[in-house]
């Protein structure tokens, strides 16, 4: 990220955060309403709802203060970078699971790849830990989505 204003305040970081994660929802959404197959619907409507969740907490923290502690990951989640082997899949109505799958292994991708960013990028400001967490959270979410792509699309012979 290029704005380096995220880095001013608490509420700022916050700020950048819900507008990611809102973004996030929407390409979900805007996927949801353009594929057909019931189980690439089913993807998508997931993480579209771990979207919302995740913002619902930012505005929370926004209003409270703080983020609520319990139940955080305390390391970066390792992942299999499979976003850079696979490509993103553009969705159409006859898009498949694996094709679904692959589109919300990239968002997640780019979501981790923004806090990450944000992260170094207000290395030794206060919200950097808020960052960090999400980073950590975001990979969390992109090795479980990797992990069910390889149990489905990636079977040894």
């Amino acid at each position: 990220m290029s704005d380096e204003r995220i880095c001013y305040t608490y509420e700022s970081a916050l700020e950048a955060a819900i507008a990611m994660e809102e973004e996030g929802f929407r390409n979900y959404l805007r996927a949801l309403r353009t594929v057909q197959q019931k189980g690439a619907k089913e993807i998508l409507r997931e993480n579209a709802l771990d979207e919302l969740s995740h913002k619902q907490q930012l505005e929370k923290a926004l209003v409270e203060g703080h983020m609520a502690d319990g139940g955080e990951i305390s390391r970066t989640i390792p992942t299999m970078n499979l976003s850079y082997v696979l490509k993103k899949a553009d969705l159409r109505p006859e898009s498949t699971v694996r094709e679904a799958l692959l589109y919300a292994i990239q968002l997640e991708k780019e979501a981790a790849e923004f806090y990450r960013k944000a992260g170094e990028g207000c290395s030794g400001a206060p919200m950097a830990a808020l960052f960090e967490r999400l980073h950590r959270e975001e990979s969390s979410h992109l090795q479980r989505l990797e992990d069910l792509y390889e149990a489905h699309f990636m079977t040894e012979n």
